[in-house]
């Protein structure tokens, strides 16, 4: 069995990067949808990106952005993926690898058995997938709810690109998620933090410890790519 890839979300300050780094996790996300409490701006974010250590996949996480806006993080950020959290279509994911030459993740939410249909055509178009729980209704944010779902609906499921497991994981039940899934990569954002969109350095290091094992990361995933500046 390869190890697991660990993707901490909403990182907001350099203690954040330090924390993610000396924890082992591959991936750090940069939040740029402004109704998020983990939101940065371009310039707060680059400080983030340029702090990080070599070999730490920064990600920028998007939600139905346009053009000019996708412009700003990618020209201000030193990025090496992006990730699509809203409704974006395959056409459009197609469009943005195009136009970035990035990595693309796309994230899809799922709640029942009928939410997972696309995931098979937007593996087509994106580079890595994000199964994460549906926004329960009334949320007004696309991710980092803290709720999961039934983890046996993708238990069997094989996609054509390497995917991750998001939903109200915590250093409590990543384990048990990634046996129930056999995902080989997870994402956490509100269950490592002590308030929203605040960051604990003690649970960062705990999920990362649950998740990983004494294996460590698997380097026969892809995650970087060459770094557009």
């Amino acid at each position: 069995m390869s190890a697991i890839r660990v993707k901490i979300c909403g990182v907001r300050t350099v203690g954040d990067i330090r924390a993610v780094a000396s924890a082992g996790a591959a991936y750090a996300g940069l939040n740029f949808f402004p109704k998020s409490p983990r939101y940065v701006t371009p310039e707060a974010a680059r400080a983030l990106a340029l702090a990080a250590p070599e070999g730490l996949c920064k990600v920028a996480l998007t939600v139905d952005a346009d053009d000019a806006t996708l412009d700003a993080i990618v020209e201000a950020v030193p990025l090496d993926m992006l990730q699509l959290h809203g409704q974006e279509t395959p056409a459009r994911v197609a469009e943005i690898r195009a136009r970035y030459g990035l990595p693309v993740m796309k994230a899809l939410g799922v709640a029942d058995e009928g939410d997972l249909a696309g995931l098979l055509e937007m593996s087509l178009a994106a580079d890595q997938i994000l199964i994460d729980a549906r926004p329960p209704k009334g949320a007004t944010l696309p991710g980092g709810n803290g709720v999961s779902f039934d983890w046996r609906l993708v238990g069997q499921r094989r996609w054509l690109k390497p995917w991750m497991l998001a939903g109200g994981l915590t250093p409590a039940n990543v384990a048990e998620a990634i046996r129930l899934t056999n995902a080989r990569q997870v994402d956490v954002s509100s269950g490592v933090e002590s308030a929203p969109g605040v960051k604990d350095p003690a649970k960062i290091a705990a999920f990362a410890r649950a998740a990983l094992g004494p294996a460590g990361g698997d380097p026969a995933i892809p995650v970087l790519r060459p770094v557009r500046r």
